[in-house]
């Protein structure tokens, strides 16, 4: 082994040196040969400096905004007026003011933020707001109740069908998958893993799988689905992928074949693209079973395509298939594992995973050197376009130019082609002859085609890296998730990608246009499908999950209210536990602890509060510190009291203190009974209260411990270091009898 980067002359030797592939120096005499090469493996890519790699889903669209309606648990329907800083008994504290019917205001503490939701309802249509002090919303609530019963009793036959189909229980992971998870050459998200190994255990169980994955476009879900491929054919089952578009069918095709190329995996691919008899060739394949994997079109669907032992069917973009499809696809789901794929899952979609009736992993992580596209909405001026295109071209790239009409798009290509001459102009769209339309992707995967104008016929998962420029005309016509769609068909590489959304000048947009724009150039950071479907549900309404008669229901309290009633509705049938969502009992200690707004503004306040009071534990309490301290600076006084306020929560729920009681000058702390029961607790307290004895007193009677904590100058942390040592008895002792 030689370490460093140093050859050794005239001799084969091994360096460290890491390269995606090998090269030949002649004049040097030296070859060079990666694992890639050698055992068809690549070198696995991992970045450790990477500026993009925390980013994530946008926030904002859950932050609250001055004039958005709320959903208090107990109070109902408000409107959020603005955030409040109120003196009371001398301590300070954030405040809610939600404003109600009749002008009456509700002030609610922060720390009581997880009562309130925003209200999701049908955009445009404001809620009547809720009267307080009457018995308005809790009848309100107790009527839909009652009506969604028939709703959660059809859910339940749902469960109980689905529960009655005994599936296929694929094998655990052999060394065969794990060496076909580690010849992919790049690190997996942590959001890829997570829906991997809920996939696998899904997989593994005897019942069929339902499962959505919904990831942004580019985020890795055809790794995820690859991989939950090849242990259903590891397992001796085939394994379907069905795809919208042809050209998508080839991309996958392409892919899967480069991915399984080492583990003798034989592969088809249907489509029209494809000849009659390779057609023929591939049935054969796939009835008989030498076809392990097939990839294909709505042709795929076809009943003449018979499977010889169909275990795993995954479906790219569900909603982009017509009714006869769908209906196949029922027939189809019966009694084997369905996996679907989707960056922007239509609102029913949504919704049904939402209730549970359908599993759903989130991939919101986005992979490294990936940058959020910027997004542009203007009205159309062509002088603009040609400017743009120019610009594009002088860096290299290559631009797709939308045109979403097939009478004239020859039309648009030839005025495109008079305002650029000396550019290589093609057009693709869904009516070409397949060999027409094969040809001229080819050229522009190949970079011999510099400007594609086209139609939607590009939107779903084409993958042109080189292509970091798209221009859209007439962005009005298109919906939500079908304009993020398009948008998503550049950046694909670590350059920096642009998306032009043009609509026509002096054309008055409807308001349902004008929001999908806005919301689409809200949107702009990776990672926003899952957010945009949410938008695309206000903007359309929420209407029938199971039935249309559900819609109004839904527009009254709100669709987050709406299924978390349901949701509990399906529990009562199943005699499961409700989580509970009142507000714990958390130690109210008198201390001046809040957020000033010299420190922070509004919006970031209450993002702030919500880390704050959802860290699970003192470890992550103490990343978002170290967080907010990097971002914002220095901690005042008051918003370090805050995290330490937290804290002594945290440590009152690990200690098993059973009430805790802040007066003037002292603190009583009464054990829970779990003391009671470790043997010799009294030396075992004495011995780790040791430093605290000057001020506290330990007393025991009726069978209860309570501490007397007498308060000093620094009397916070004391009482943080008090109650470490007691969670640490607790864990200690408690874990060492249950053991």
């Amino acid at each position: 082994m030689v370490q460093g980067y140093d050859l050794p002359k005239g001799k084969v030797g091994i360096t460290l040196l890491e390269l995606n592939s090998g090269f030949v120096l002649p004049n040097e005499k030296i070859v060079y040969l990666t694992a890639h090469e050698l055992f068809n493996e690549k070198v696995r890519v991992t970045h450790l400096d990477n500026r993009f790699k925390e980013a994530t889903i946008l926030k904002s669209f859950e932050d609250l905004e001055p004039g958005d309606y709320v959903v208090h648990e107990y109070h109902g329907i408000g409107q959020f007026v603005e955030l409040q800083t109120l003196v009371v008994d001398n301590k300070h504290k954030d405040y809610l003011k939600i404003a109600y019917h009749g002008g009456e205001n509700l002030y609610v503490p922060l720390d009581q933020f997880q009562l309130v939701r925003k209200y999701l309802g049908k955009e445009g249509t404001a809620p009547r707001l809720s009267r307080l002090h009457s018995k308005d919303w809790e009848n309100t609530k107790k009527k839909i109740k009652e009506r969604i019963n028939d709703l959660a009793n059809r859910l339940m036959n749902l469960y109980i069908e689905r529960s009655k189909i005994k599936g296929y229980a694929f094998q655990k992971d052999d060394e065969f998958q794990q060496e076909f998870e580690n010849s992919f050459p790049y690190d997996l998200t942590p959001d890829q893993l997570r829906a991997i190994e809920d996939i696998k255990k899904d997989m593994e169980a005897d019942y069929p799988m339902d499962r959505l994955l919904c990831g942004d476009v580019g985020f890795g879900k055809t790794e995820v689905a690859f991989e939950a491929a090849f242990k259903a054919i590891n397992s001796g089952k085939q394994v379907a992928i069905l795809c919208p578009t042809t050209l998508l069918a080839r991309q996958h095709y392409e892919l899967a074949m480069e991915r399984f190329s080492k583990f003798d995996i034989k592969i088809a691919v249907f489509s029209r693209l494809i000849s009659e008899k390779k057609i023929k060739q591939y049935m054969e394949g796939v009835k008989d079973g030498s076809i392990h994997l097939a990839i294909g079109t709505h042709k795929l669907l076809s009943k003449k395509i018979e499977f010889k032992d169909l275990g795993l069917l995954i479906i790219d973009e569900e909603q982009r298939f017509g009714v006869e499809q769908k209906e196949r696809l029922k027939e189809l789901k019966t009694n084997i594992d369905v996996l679907t794929l989707s960056a922007t899952p239509i609102p029913r979609t949504l919704q049904i995973s939402l209730l549970g009736v359908r599993s759903m992993s989130l991939i919101n992580t986005a992979p490294h050197e990936r940058m959020p596209i910027q997004t542009y909405v203007a009205p159309f001026k062509i002088d603009v376009v040609k400017e743009l295109i120019e610009r594009e071209l002088g860096r290299n790239g290559q631009v797709f130019y939308m045109h979403n009409n097939i009478l004239t798009i020859y039309e648009c290509a030839s005025r495109l082609q008079k305002l650029l001459p000396n550019v290589n102009i093609g057009v693709a769209h869904g009516q070409m002859e397949k060999n027409e339309i094969e040809d001229v992707m080819m050229k522009f995967y190949k970079g011999e085609i510099d400007v594609l104008c086209c139609t939607s016929i590009i939107e779903n998962g084409i993958d042109v890296p080189n292509a970091n420029m798209i221009i859209v005309e007439d962005s009005e016509n298109y919906g939500l998730s079908q304009l993020y769609q398009i948008k998503g068909r550049v950046g694909r590489s670590d350059r920096i990608a642009y998306a032009y959304l043009f609509y026509t000048e002096y054309k008055e947009l409807n308001e349902k246009a004008r929001k999908r724009l806005e919301a689409i150039q809200d949107f702009t950071a990776l990672g926003s499908g899952y957010k945009i479907a949410q938008r695309d549900l206000m903007i359309r309404g929420a209407g029938d999950i199971l039935g249309p008669d559900q819609a109004g229901f839904i527009d009254s309290i709100g669709l987050d209210m709406y299924i978390k009633l349901l949701n509990e509705a399906v529990k009562e049938k199943l005699n499961e536990e409700i989580d509970s969502e009142e507000v714990k009992n958390n130690p109210v200690l008198s201390l001046d602890a809040y957020i000033p707004s010299s420190y922070l503004e509004d919006s970031d306040k209450i993002e702030l509060y919500q880390e704050i009071l959802s860290a699970p534990n003192v470890e992550a309490l103490s990343r978002i510190k170290i967080k907010t301290r990097d971002i914002y600076g220095t901690l005042p006084d008051e918003v370090d009291k805050l995290f330490k306020k937290r804290h002594i929560d945290l440590l009152v729920e690990d200690a098993k203190v059973k009430a805790f009681n802040d007066r003037e000058t002292t603190i009583e702390i009464t054990l829970g009974e779990e003391y009671i029961k470790i043997r010799g607790i009294g030396n075992i307290l004495f011995e780790a209260l040791i430093p605290y004895l000057q001020i506290l007193k330990i007393s025991y009677a009726k069978n209860v411990f309570r501490l007397r904590f007498n308060k000093r100058k620094q009397w916070v942390d004391d009482l943080i270091d008090v109650l470490k040592s007691l969670a640490n008895i607790i864990s200690k002792n408690v874990v060492k009898e249950k053991v």
